[in-house]
């Protein structure tokens, strides 16, 4: 199992792909896939049968996985970033490569 340096609720800009550009919230980080799903980002129609949740069914419009290697970490100021590890204390801490400020 490969770390991730995104998790979830973190601010991130697509940097590759169809949807190059757009910026989001991390919703959910599926660690075994590699992926993540950002909201408002990768949206794909499903064909949803009627169900009891939803008795008119129809399609639906929702989030679908994106790979981590096509995000990239959003600083404060809006600019993105790597992200390194260090010990403040006795507290590991993610940091910004770009800027130095903990995230």
């Amino acid at each position: 199992m490969t770390k991730l340096k995104i998790k979830t609720g973190d601010t991130v800009k697509v940097i590759a792909g169809d949807h190059k550009g757009s910026e989001g919230k991390v919703q959910k980080v599926l660690i075994e896939k590699n992926k993540a799903i950002v909201e408002g980002v990768n949206l794909v129609k499903k064909h949803t049968k009627p169900s009891a949740q939803n008795p008119q069914g129809g399609i639906v419009e929702k989030e679908a996985p994106i790979h981590i290697s096509n995000l990239s970490l959003l600083t404060a100021k809006g600019e993105t970033t790597r992200i390194g590890y260090r010990t403040e204390g006795d507290q590991k801490v993610r940091f910004s490569v770009k800027s130095n400020e903990v995230i």
